[in-house]
């Protein structure tokens, strides 16, 4: 008598994804994915927050200009730092791409409303890659739920 049984998958992932996760085209994916992240990560911590968290000239001017001032850069710089870190978290990857996006839907408006358009293709342009890693890493919100869910 011969039985024959299904790999074994984790209880979280549906068996397709295990499955696709496991061809070497999976590999790739998930590592190109990673790349991203990790590019992104780098973008939102160096040239963006950064300028803001040491308030730069021209951070600060921008800030002035909208009448935000040096609480406003701050508070910026910190929420783009936190995002990038988030970034690199597995768990938030999902919700810190989502934030990330509304933080650069912000940016967008004020570049239009404010800046007369200058540079307002850059948050658009952020905005894709960042959906993506939200829709790719969204299994990753239910295990942030089932943590928050343990510590209430």
């Amino acid at each position: 008598m011969s039985e024959t049984t299904a790999p074994a998958t984790p209880a979280s992932a549906p068996a397709g994804v295990v499955a696709e996760s496991a061809t070497a085209r999976g590999r790739r994916a998930r590592i190109a994915l990673r790349g991203l992240q990790v590019l992104l990560a780098l973008f939102y911590a160096i040239p963006s927050a950064l300028p803001k968290l040491i308030a730069h000239p021209s951070a600060a001017e921008s800030f002035e200009k909208l009448g935000w001032g040096s609480a406003g850069m701050y508070i910026i710089g910190v929420l783009e730092l936190a995002g990038a870190v988030a970034l690199l978290i597995p768990v938030l990857q999902s919700v810190a791409a989502i934030a990330l996006s509304a933080l650069m839907v912000g940016a967008f408006i004020v570049q239009i409303a404010v800046f007369d358009g200058q540079y307002a293709a850059t948050p658009l342009i952020l905005i894709v890659p960042l959906a993506l890693i939200a829709w790719a890493r969204r299994g990753h919100n239910a295990d942030l739920l089932r943590l928050l869910g343990r510590r209430a």
